[in-house]
């Protein structure tokens, strides 16, 4: 169900607001609005614009914090700001020359690196680098040329005289090497490579050596220095464990006074005048918190005489409008996520997650009936559930527990069907009938699907979806008297008169043709059909009309799919049993396990996509909008 919100307006003193923050709305959940955007057209009013004094302090005990976070979290009392800044101040002298040589080590590190990746490439060149620097009369080029204008690049070098190039190393984009030119000639080879997009590059002269052995040199520098910086970050780790508790209280008090400071984004301050007395500064905050979360926090500031709160109900009139938030059952709360996935509801909309859990786990039993492979998915999600808490391992568990229940509807445990009794029947030995039941669960499924949608209308005081809606009043009376003639049909009944079938689904039909006009009618507004040609806006109806009965037809078809996996079960076992030779009465076991395995993987899959396609297609779409603004709690229990 959806949550029922209160719009809190709190003002007090604006000196007090950290204290109100502390005392009293860190320990409920509230969703805060921007109150400039509600007031913005008072002049009395401006933003709560200050600096976070806290900001910096926390930053630099969340420096230390890393170095203690994997440890255990003990519950850490709350600290004065000025208690906690001198914690982290005399923590930081504490480690100092152990950080100031960490960072020491990581500046050394850095270029350690940065020069094995300027002569990395250049590795192959097998000549002390130093002694290149000191040619006279040659001069030389070194750099990458891609693979695309290599081959002009050597062609070129082929065909003239006075040019060597010295390859180096090759990937798949790129070839490094070096150029070698006389000094007299130079200007013109670095043009004509320069065409070729010869990348240059600069190797540094500060080693000794080839590059090999200078590369080889640097990798041992940089062992020597990630040893270093291990041990130094263990030692840290030491240092700040001893004073663990302490560390532990200044770091979650900075956090949540760095993190309450921040709710001023989210006021305003205003200068009311109080007759003679001069002016003081207001804060003023909104938020929105359940009805039970608002009753405690009002009983618990009422004899505090500078915080006021004035409360507002949810109406139309709200300049913001009320977030949503979830309340369910634990055992329901998992299939929230599948809600939440299309958009959570409107606050006024009912929420689904109940008709989810419900016709979810029902239509996988349905499609999905085995004991065996049920008691397997129920027992592999509990445990997931109750190990990882993923929802939706706790989702495949309820679903296993409705494919045990049909698994013995159906008389099938493992595949096998001699071995228990059918207590309703097998599905194969009733095609036709399992198809049938399909069709007509499905119909059941959408009749309720318009009433949920009814249900919705009333509350959106939404009189043209009320009444005219393809899944409102027209079309539950259409669609109801069209499934009731079927069922009479298919069960050897007398139809109707002719004239009442006509005017019991005619009627409804030409009200959903003539929604809007209609809808406007009931709303008593002057303009009935909108504007453009009363024409086009007819043939526009009849087509939109035609679409609806055929979504009709082709939702209720849809519901097939529910029979044919219950067939196609029994099908798949069926072909494990024939490669594993049971027939023959000398099965191979081992193809039976892999088989159940096999079929319980594939088949749990796709029966879980297929059911949550008719949940969201045949029947959300129908009933639910899901534009909900979803309720983000500031503080967080």
């Amino acid at each position: 169900m959806v949550e029922k919100m209160k719009l809190l307006h709190i003002t007090g003193p604006k000196g007090d607001i950290d204290r109100v923050m502390d005392v009293y709305l860190s320990k409920y959940e509230i969703h805060f609005e921007n109150a400039i955007a509600s007031l913005s057209s008072l002049s009395n009013v401006r933003p709560y614009v200050e600096t976070n004094i806290y900001k910096d302090a926390y930053a630099r005990a969340g420096e230390l914090w890393e170095y203690l976070k994997d440890g255990p979290q003990d519950k850490a009392k709350r600290l004065a700001p000025d208690e906690a800044q001198k914690i982290i101040d005399a923590a930081y002298e504490l480690t100092e020359e152990i950080i100031a040589r960490q960072e020491e080590l990581k500046r050394e590190r850095l270029k350690t690196q940065k020069l094995m990746e300027e002569i990395g490439p250049f590795r192959e060149l097998d000549y002390e680098f130093k002694k290149i620097l000191g040619f006279r009369f040659i001069a030389f080029r070194f750099g990458r040329v891609s693979r695309e204008y290599y081959q002009k690049l050597e062609r070129y070098i082929h065909e003239t005289d006075h040019v060597l190039f010295y390859e180096c190393h090759s990937d798949e984009h790129y070839v490094w090497g070096g150029y070698f030119a006389p000094r007299v000639y130079v200007t013109e080879v670095d043009a004509a490579c320069l065409s070729f997009h010869f990348e240059r590059v600069y190797i540094p002269d500060s080693f000794e050596g080839t590059p090999e052995a200078a590369w080889q040199e640097a990798s041992g520098r940089l062992r020597e220095y990630e040893q270093e910086e291990a041990s130094l970050k263990k030692q840290l780790q030491d240092t700040l464990t001893r004073h663990r508790k302490k560390l532990s209280a200044a770091y979650f008090s900075l956090k949540s006074y760095c993190e309450n400071f921040d709710v001023r984004r989210l006021a305003v301050c205003t200068k009311p005048k109080h007759g003679g007395q001069g002016t003081e500064e207001y804060y003023i905050l909104y938020g929105w918190m359940s009805e039970a979360d608002a009753g405690r926090f009002e009983a618990e500031i009422a004899q505090d005489a500078l915080v006021h709160v004035m409360e507002e109900e949810v109406d139309e009139k709200l300049t913001a409008s009320p977030p949503t938030k979830l309340k369910n059952p634990k055992v329901l709360k998992p299939f929230e996520m599948f809600v939440e996935m299309y958009g959570l509801p409107a606050y006024n909309e009912m929420d689904p997650t109940i008709f989810i859990a419900l016709t979810y786990t029902l239509m996988f039993g349905i499609m999905f009936g085995d004991v065996g492979q049920g008691l397997c998915l129920f027992a592999g999600g509990f445990l997931l559930y109750r190990l990882k808490k993923i929802n939706l391992a706790a989702i495949i568990s309820l679903a296993g527990a409705w494919s045990v229940v049909f698994g013995f509807l159906y008389g099938s445990i493992f595949g096998f069907e001699d071995i228990i009794e059918a207590v309703w029947m097998r599905p194969m030995d009733n095609i036709m009938t399992t198809l049938m039941l399909a069709v007509g669960f499905g119909m059941i499924l959408i009749l309720v699907a318009m009433v949920i949608n009814i249900v919705n209308a009333v509350r959106a005081k939404d009189i043209g979806r009320l009444l005219f809606d393809p899944s409102g009043v027209a079309g539950l009376i259409c669609y109801g008297c069209a499934a009731l003639c079927i069922v009479l049909y298919a069960t050897g009944n007398p139809l109707p008169a002719t004239g009442i079938l006509a005017a019991a689904v005619g009627i409804p039909l030409l009200a959903i043709l003539f929604k809007e006009p209609l809808s406007n009618l009931a709303e008593r507004k002057k303009k009935l059909l909108p504007e453009g040609s009363p024409v086009m806006y007819l043939v526009e109806a009849l087509v939109e009309l035609f679409d609806v009965v055929l979504s009709y037809a082709t939702n209720s078809i849809s519901f097939v799919r529910v029979g044919a996996f219950a067939l196609s079960h029994a099908g798949m076992m069926g072909v494990v049993f024939t490669l594993a030779g049971y027939e023959n009465g000398s099965a191979n076991w081992i193809v039976v396990v892999l088989g159940n395995v096999v079929v319980t993987g594939l088949e749990g899959l796709v029966v879980g996509i297929q059911v949550l396609r008719l949940e969201y297609y045949e029947m959300f779409s129908r009933f639910y909008k899901g534009t909900g603004k979803p309720f983000r709690a500031f503080f967080h229990k």
